[in-house]
């Protein structure tokens, strides 16, 4: 018999009902996110902008940040933060990206290591805190954009100081641009951060001729330097500093979570790794890396160089805007308001890779879990959900970027964490080489290196911005109240994929009985004894006419799974029917289903009298309890959405042994 031999499924869920209105028909359109999305994938070259525009976008305030946490050191903090993207970053995410191609990033396989309910604790742990970086990053950028138009010069008279507004304004403007669809984001991000990077490098430049026309500029920039001591002990001051320049690292983690929207070769096969999408992937992230790394060494050394120290403290000219003021100082207030304005356009649509890679993270993973609802797996219901919650953040944080930075860097940096940790445990656990015949092992102690960098980073950031942490709990406590009022919603559901047969007799055995031809008898204990008992009590005590189908469902090991596929085994036992279902989930679901696919002519079910709350928590946990009442719960939940049958099977509820 082969793979698809034997199969006899009935959806786990009812049928969904068409939408009644316009607007349920409108929030339907379009494709599932927890489906393949190749008709909207694109060259990596593309998508390339869709990252960018997060990534890129902390030009925007990346070299302030470095200015006032190291002063004269930021040229140097900022190359070892590059040294750790392209040593640290990038390589781990290529390995991500090998192993985790359908958007679910690190967190995919993280959830491979542990299994059960320590499992699904954990991802939605990383889930709380990819949702603290991917909203935040949201917020934060979009307040930081509204926060350059209210100082521009020309703007300021129409502006006034409604930050707030104006923040809320460009979050409306991103979701708008994701109701319509992914298609026209690509093609956004590319139209944003092309011409952005342009007129930065244009600063730059500028900016260089201005140092190589005054050298005692470099002159005075060196001296400074002297005071940290000779070059190790300069090296060392500057990485003490490198962690509070983190937010540099920004991008990595919605690199990988965009990956379905990255085209694969013509060859790449369904069901097998792509090959072509995660070699395009790589591209992808070895590229951003290196524009942005170029993008970091430049700008921390023209601004160290040209930015006076009373300008980017706190409250000044240039705080969180170091390149922007340089514009102004070095091209005048046109060329400074153009770049104000491309400024405020790239950080307004910041969130558009963090939405994207929400969009594709949590449909993956929750509604799987049976941890949210079914229609978190359509894109504009989503959308509108994840807006929502940017307003509360925005109006929370009254849209102030100092109070949002410190949550935005504990996101980054326990994903980033969480990667490399990832990586490490998995080359260690691979076969010992490669093809190549590089050792797996030499790559995992590599690997190891670079999440005690991760380790180290995160720690400073923890310790000197404690409410990053405080935040990101928050982000994580909503996520488990969410999952575990949604599993207690979906529970009643009938939580099978399909159903499979273990051999041709069973299949013929089955066909035998279904049709209102036998009586359902489901049993804690399958032996002959047992189940001869218990015909004999339901014959002496019930009109049963034709013959008994004993039932016995096998739990698998994993109860923490919402959705399993069953096997199920077919013999006969005298006039009777036993069934031996095997992989499910939960008993009283299980039984439900297979009643529902037989459609017996009577059911008949045990109640074991025990205390109802710790048999509500057993059935809960590890899909055991009282399982009569809940396969009647479960049963009329169905009927009730599925009312186009005419005959139900009559139900005996009993007291049971067996």
């Amino acid at each position: 018999m082969t793979a698809d031999e034997g199969l006899l499924a009935i959806p786990s869920l009812p049928p969904a009902a068409p939408p009644r209105t316009g607007l349920g028909r409108w929030l339907r359109k379009g494709h599932r996110l927890d489906e393949s999305e190749a008709a909207a994938a694109a060259p990596w070259g593309r998508v390339l902008w869709l990252t960018g525009v997060d990534y890129f976008s902390t030009l925007g305030y990346q070299p302030a940040i470095a200015l006032l946490a190291a002063g004269a050191l930021s040229p140097v903090a900022t190359l070892i933060l590059v040294a750790v993207t392209l040593l640290g970053a990038v390589p781990v995410y290529a390995q991500v990206a090998r192993r985790s191609y359908a958007g679910q990033g690190s967190i995919a396989m993280l959830e491979s290591l542990l299994p059960g309910w320590s499992g699904k604790l954990l991802v939605l742990a990383l889930l709380g805190f990819a949702a603290t970086d991917f909203v935040i990053t949201m917020t934060l950028s979009a307040a930081d954009a509204a926060q350059h138009a209210v100082e521009n010069p020309l703007l300021q008279p129409y502006l006034g100081e409604h930050n707030i507004l104006l923040t809320l304004l460009l979050l409306f403007l991103l979701a708008v641009v994701f109701l319509t669809g992914f298609e026209e984001a690509i093609g956004l991000a590319g139209m944003v951060v092309v011409p952005y990077l342009g007129l930065t490098l244009v600063i730059l430049a500028r900016g260089i001729v201005e140092i190589a026309r005054h050298p005692d500029l470099l002159s005075n920039w060196r001296a400074d330097l002297t005071a940290y001591g000779d070059g190790p002990a300069l090296l060392l001051a500057a990485a003490l500093m490198f962690p509070r320049l983190a937010l540099g690292l920004s991008g990595f983690e919605t690199g990988v979570s965009v990956m379905p929207l990255v085209a694969g070769d013509p060859g790449d096969r369904p069901g097998a790794p792509p090959r072509g999408r995660i070699r395009a992937t790589r591209k992808l992230l070895l590229s951003a890396a290196l524009i942005m790394s170029v993008m970091l060494a430049l700008s921390s050394l023209v601004t160290t160089v040209l930015v006076p120290r009373e300008a980017y403290v706190e409250h000044g000219p240039a705080a969180g805007r170091a390149i922007a003021y340089l514009a102004h100082q070095l091209l005048g207030g046109l060329f400074g308001t153009v770049y104000d304005l491309w400024t405020i356009a790239i950080l307004g649509f910041a969130g558009a890779s963090a939405m994207t890679g929400l969009l594709h993270l949590i449909p993956r993973y929750m509604p799987r879990f049976g941890m949210a609802p079914q229609w978190t797996i359509y894109r504009r219901p989503m959308v509108l959900l994840l807006f929502s919650v940017c307003v509360l953040v925005t109006l929370a944080f009254q849209a102030d970027v100092e109070a949002q930075g410190g949550a935005y860097a504990t996101g980054v940096l326990v994903l980033m964490l969480s990667a490399a940790f990832a990586v490490a445990v998995e080359l260690w656990r691979e076969p010992r080489t490669t093809a190549g015949g590089r050792p797996h092992r030499v790559l995992s102690l590599y690997f190891w290196i670079v999440t005690v960098v991760f380790a180290f980073t995160l720690v400073d950031n923890v310790v000197a911005r404690p409410e990053g942490v405080v935040i990101a709990s928050l982000f994580v406590v909503g996520i488990l109240a969410a999952a575990a009022a949604s599993r207690f919603r979906r529970a009643t559901e009938l939580r099978v994929l399909d159903l499979r047969f273990v051999d041709p007799q069973s299949q013929a055995l089955w066909s035998a009985m279904a049709g209102r031809k036998v009586n359902l008898v489901p049993v804690r204990v399958s032996s002959p004894v047992d189940r001869a008992r218990k015909a004999q009590e339901l014959r002496a005590h019930y009109r049963v006419e034709g013959p008994l189908a004993f039932v016995h469902v096998a739990l698998m090991d994993n109860r923490s799974e919402f959705l399993a596929p069953l096997r199920l085994r077919v013999r006969r036992e005298g006039q009777d029917f036993v069934l031996e279902v095997s992989g499910a989930t939960a008993i009283a679901n299980t039984i439900a289903y297979v009643s529902e696919l037989l459609d017996p002519k009577t059911l008949f079910l045990g109640l074991t009298g025990q205390d109802l709350m710790t048999q509500a928590f057993r059935y809960l946990l590890f899909g055991e309890g009282e399982s009569g009442l809940m396969v009647y719960k479960i049963l009329v939940r169905h009927w009730a959405a599925t009312p186009e049958a005419d005959v139900r099977p009559k139900i005996f509820l009993m007291s049971d042994s067996t």
